[in-house]
C-alpha cells in the first residue's frame, strides 16, 4: 500500500546549524534518507545542498537511535521542510526531528504608557531610497500610539493600535487632521510577540503585521516625507507640540526596533546621541511583561 506523506513545516527563528532524526517511538517506522528544504516565506522553497552537491541526508537504521547531521553551511531561515526519500521497507514513514541553531539574541525595551524612545536624524544626512521600520511588539492593551514619524512642513505618519488592530494614519500639514489609510491585524493585545514592518518607497507603502502584508498607495506629496524624527511610545499628537501622555500611548514591550538597519534600542543602550530613551518610573509588574 502507498502512503501519502504531507511534509511538516517547522517555524525557525535562528540560523540552523544541525538536524537530528529518530524514527517513530516503539515502531518499525523510520526514514533512511531525506532532503531538507528551507524558506523565509513558507511559499518559495530552496533545497539545501552540501558542498559536494549531494542533496540527500542519511537517515536512521532503527526507530530509537539518533542520527545527527551538522550542516556544512548554516542556513538562516524561518521555515524548515523535510522531504522523505526512502524508509524502512518493513514499516511506514515515521519521524522525530530536532533542529539546532545559534543562540537567539535581541534588544528589548518596556514602555509604560508615558515612556518613549526618540530617534533624531542628523541634519543634512543622506536619505535612503526607501525607509524601512521593523519591530516586534507584545502588549495586553488593545489601544495606544505605537510610533510616529515626523517630517518637514507638518508631514507625518503614525501607527496606532485600536481595539487590537494596527492603524496606519497620515498627515499632510501641521493643521490637517490625520487621515486613516489602512488597518491590519487582529488580537494584537494577546500578550504574544507580533512582527510589524513598514516599508516606504515612493508613493507606495508596504505594511506588514505577522504574515500579512498590505500594499498602500499613499497620497501624492507624502513621498517627500524627509523624515526628521521617529518617536516610539509616548510622543506628541500629530499636529501638536504638546506631549501626548495618556492611556492611549503604547504600554508593553518592543523587541529589535530597526530603522533602515539601525538598531535603535541598541543605540539607546550605549547612549548614542541620536537616540534618547525617556523613561518614567516603571512598576515591577511592567518589567515582567518583557
Amino acid at each position: 500500500m502507498d502512503y501519502k506523506f504531507i511534509p511538516h513545516i517547522y517555524i525557525i527563528y535562528f540560523p540552523i546549524t544541525a538536524v537530528a532524526t529518530q524514527g517513530r517511538y516503539g515502531s518499525s517506522d523510520w526514514l533512511t534518507s531525506y532532503q531538507l528544504m528551507f524558506s523565509d516565506t513558507g511559499h518559495n522553497w530552496k533545497q539545501y545542498r552540501q558542498e559536494d552537491s549531494i542533496g540527500s541526508f542519511p537517515g536512521n537504521s532503527n526507530a530509537d537511535s539518533v542520527v545527527q547531521y551538522k550542516l556544512q553551511q548554516p542556513v538562516v531561515a524561518r521555515f524548515l521542510r523535510l522531504i522523505p526519500l526512502d524508509w524502512n521497507p518493513s514499516g511506514r514513514i515515521g519521524l522525530r526531528l530536532e533542529a539546532y541553531g545559534c543562540p537567539y539574541t535581541s534588544d528589548v525595551v518596556g514602555l509604560d504608557g508615558s515612556s518613549s524612545l526618540v530617534y533624531r536624524l542628523s541634519p543634512g544626512s543622506r536619505r535612503a531610497q526607501r525607509d524601512v521600520i521593523t519591530l516586534k511588539l507584545k502588549t495586553l492593551r488593545n489601544s495606544g500610539t505605537l510610533l510616529q514619524a515626523e517630517g518637514r512642513e507638518g508631514v507625518g505618519l503614525r501607527l496606532e493600535l485600536e481595539r487590537g488592530k494596527l492603524l496606519l494614519l497620515f498627515r499632510q500639514g501641521s493643521s490637517a487632521e490625520p487621515r486613516r489609510l489602512a488597518a491590519l491585524g487582529s488580537l494584537l493585545d494577546d500578550q504574544h510577540w507580533h512582527h510589524v514592518a513598514v516599508e516606504l518607497h515612493g508613493l507606495h507603502l508596504n505594511l506588514t503585521v505577522d504574515k500579512h502584508t498590505l500594499r498602500v498607495k499613499i497620497p501624492p506629496g507624502f513621498h517627500h516625507l524627509d523624515m526628521q524624527e521617529l518617536r516610539v511610545g509616548a510622543g506628541q499628537a500629530l499636529g501638536s507640540h504638546k506631549p501626548f501622555h495618556s492611556k492611549r500611548n503604547f504600554h508593553g514591550c518592543l523587541e529589535n526596533l530597526l530603522f533602515n538597519g539601525l538598531n535603535l534600542i541598541g543605540l539607546a543602550k550605549v547612549k548614542d546621541h541620536k537616540v534618547s530613551l525617556v523613561v518614567s518610573l516603571i512598576h515591577h509588574q511592567d518589567l515582567l511583561l518583557c
